[in-house]
Formats: C-alpha cells, structure tokens, sequence
C-alpha cells in the first residue's frame, strides 16, 4: 500500500517585534504553517539559534499578548527568555 501525504502549505514570515541582547538583535517572528499560527525567537541574522515560543496560536489576542509579554521579559533580563539558563 502506497501513502500520500499532503505538501506542507508555509505563510511568508512576519516579524511583529525585535529586541537587542549581548548576542545581537532579536526578532519574533509569527508564521502560519499548515494553517496553524507559530511564534519562533530567531536572531536577525541567519547565524543565530531560533526557539519556538509558541507552537500552536489561536487567536489574534493570543499572539499579541504573547508578544508583548515576551518582549517585556526580555527587556527585563537583556537576555534571550528561551535560552535554558539565563540565569
């Protein structure tokens, strides 16, 4: 028996915030992936490791709260709040 599975349908990423550490700049980017709405933590360049803050988004004031509770812990820390061990 012979499955199929269905191409991966990927939305153009959107940057909705950014933030600077020791590191360099950081963004948050939201992007739907199969129709459903992710959050990832990624460096600004391409040589920086990404965190997935939110896998699965529901709602429009899901994700902007979110983002605006992130960006507020990483202000406050200076530092990256997905990284393991920021402290």
């Amino acid at each position: 028996m012979t499955t199929t599975s269905e191409p991966t349908t990927v939305g153009r990423p959107k940057r909705l915030g950014h933030y600077s550490v020791e590191g360099g700049e950081r963004q948050l980017v939201a992007q739907r992936i199969d129709g459903v709405v992710q959050l990832r933590d990624q460096a600004a360049t391409d040589d920086g490791r990404s965190y997935v803050v939110e896998p699965e988004l529901h709602s429009l004031s899901e994700l902007e709260a979110i983002v605006a509770d992130y960006l507020e812990i990483a202000k406050r820390l200076g530092e990256v709040p997905m990284r393991e061990c920021w402290y």
